[in-house]
């Protein structure tokens, strides 16, 4: 048994080596690419309007605020904006700021900086949506989604975070993530008819991705969220895109929670802790049901087509399966 676990952790770590840092590599390049024309439209965008702020900070290798959807899709959400109170005509009769009325003039903007930058050869706005999405070099699709900084301050509906009985993550570390805060986000959400009604629309989305990147310090939980990343761009970039970066990473999150002792995230324990998580997904995928982190009522599945999910059951099923009875697959997957 201990043989067979040192086995699937030794190809793992293979994998790791091999096919997680050239993926993290490829990534990071296409991010400096995209976030060059990226930040020379937002630059035109503060021309026009200064309460809105163009600059990139880079951390790290990494931009602020920008997540990797899919290795040629990802979102920008920079949520260092003027204060709220100076976007005074964007109030709405019950006197709360509408998200969708920033977005709609937003979205008025980027399209103007777009015939304006220096990239506008390479960059076009997709048309059929009310987002604001860039698509560069027609390879490449970037979300910039208007957004407000909350740090120091814990949203009601995540009140009931962490759970009494589970003593992952440990109260420092509650206090470090409570104070990370969250970000308010301008964009479309769905109720669970499908439908939008004005009042959600003017709405704010609540986003933890800080948050959700302070739990995971520690132990082996990023290299099996790296691990499982590179499975899903490698085997589940499926038809209806029923699976993501993100789903991933919240089941991490609900992994720590099921196994809280540090020694539990030991390197030698990362076959134990990827088998666990790609059973998890199985099962969230066969129920229909993924729910999020912090706000558990919000299904990430929600309005992902049945087939589309039911098949990427089958292919997760088939994936665990391969490495669970051949490890040295890897080589190969």
């Amino acid at each position: 048994m201990i043989a067979a676990q040192a086995k699937l952790v030794y190809h793992l770590n293979k994998y790791y080596q091999e096919k997680c840092q050239s993926r993290k590599a490829a990534i990071s390049k296409t991010i400096r690419e995209v976030c060059k024309v990226v930040s020379d439209v937002l630059k035109e965008v503060e021309v026009q309007e200064p309460r809105f702020i163009s600059s990139l900070n880079e951390m790290d290798n990494r931009f602020e605020g920008l997540e990797v959807i899919s290795p040629t899709e990802f979102e920008l959400s920079d949520g260092r904006k003027r204060s709220m109170s100076l976007w005074v005509e964007f109030i709405t009769a019950s006197g709360y700021l509408s998200a969708r009325k920033i977005r709609s003039r937003f979205q008025t903007l980027v399209a103007q900086a777009v015939d304006k930058c220096s990239y506008r050869d390479v960059v076009k706005m997709v048309s059929d949506t009310s987002e604001v999405k860039l698509r560069i070099r027609d390879r490449y699709i970037v979300q910039i989604t208007p957004a407000f900084k909350c740090t120091g301050i814990w949203p009601r509906s995540a009140a009931h975070w962490p759970l009494p009985h589970i003593p992952w993550p440990g109260p420092n570390r509650v206090a470090e993530v409570k104070a990370e805060g969250f970000n308010l986000l301008s964009k479309e959400c769905y109720s669970l008819n499908g439908k939008q009604s004005s009042a959600e629309s003017d709405a704010w989305v609540l986003q933890f991705g800080e948050a959700e990147n302070r739990l995971l310090l520690g132990g082996c939980r990023k290299k099996c969220l790296s691990v499982l990343k590179t499975l899903r761009d490698r085997h589940l970039e499926l038809p209806g895109t029923p699976l993501n970066n993100y789903h991933m990473k919240t089941l991490v999150s609900y992994e720590c929670e099921k196994h809280p002792r540090e020694s539990d995230w030991d390197e030698n324990n990362l076959g134990d802790r990827l088998n666990g998580i790609l059973l998890q997904l199985i099962s969230c995928l066969q129920c229909r049901r993924c729910p999020h982190y912090f706000l558990p009522n919000l299904d990430l599945f929600q309005g992902k087509p049945h087939s589309a999910l039911e098949n990427a059951a089958k292919q997760t099923w088939r994936l665990a399966r391969e490495i669970l009875t051949n490890p040295k697959s890897l080589e190969k997957l």
